[in-house]
Formats: C-alpha cells, structure tokens, sequence
C-alpha cells in the first residue's frame, strides 16, 4: 500500500471513530437534559471508548514520525486531528455537564 493511502486510511479510522464519540456525546447530553444521568454515564463511556481508537490511530502515527519515519503532509489527516481535537473538548464538556446537572437536580 502507498504511503498516502495508509495516511488516508488512518485519518478515516480516526474520523469516523471521532464522529461516533461525537454521537455517544451528544447523546449523552440529551440524557442530561433529561435528568437520565446514569443513561448519559453510559453513553459517555461508550463516547470515550470511541475518542481512545481514535487518538491511539493518531498516536501510531505520531511515534512512527518521532522514530524517523517520513511524514506525508495530508489535508485529510489534519482534518482527522482537528475532528479528534475538537470532539475530546466536547467530552469533557459533557462530562462537566453531567457533575454539574446532577449536582443542581439532587439540591433541589
């Protein structure tokens, strides 16, 4: 396999892996809305299983680079890790929403 078709194939894991946590984190948050916050919890855990696969494609790519391997700049990949970026924001904002949600609902 060319080189550029592994980088395009990694970036696709890590898309299409980013873009399920995306939907498991959205989820979640309307589970929030709903005071589900056992259901949001598991959608969570499903979204960061999902954002792990995702990163550890990044990962494999990056230490393969440190090693000394060639790097191929590809528009794709740095689309991969901005998607990748962007969605572990949106975790750890749904996982801020769920301890403060949950902390209001059980005050009132």
């Amino acid at each position: 396999m060319e080189d550029i078709e592994k980088k395009q194939q990694i970036a696709m894991q890590i898309i299409l892996n980013a873009g399920d946590a995306r939907n498991f984190a959205m989820q979640a948050l309307d589970q929030i809305a709903e005071h589900d916050f056992a259901q949001a919890e598991s959608l969570l855990k499903q979204a960061k299983e999902k954002i792990t696969l995702a990163h550890n494609a990044q990962t494999d790519e990056i230490q393969a680079e440190a090693a000394g391997e060639t790097a191929i700049y590809s528009l794709l990949f740095n689309h991969a890790q901005d998607t990748l970026m962007t969605v572990i924001s949106e975790i750890n904002l749904t996982e801020k929403m769920i301890k403060i949600v949950s902390s209001l609902v059980s005050k009132n």
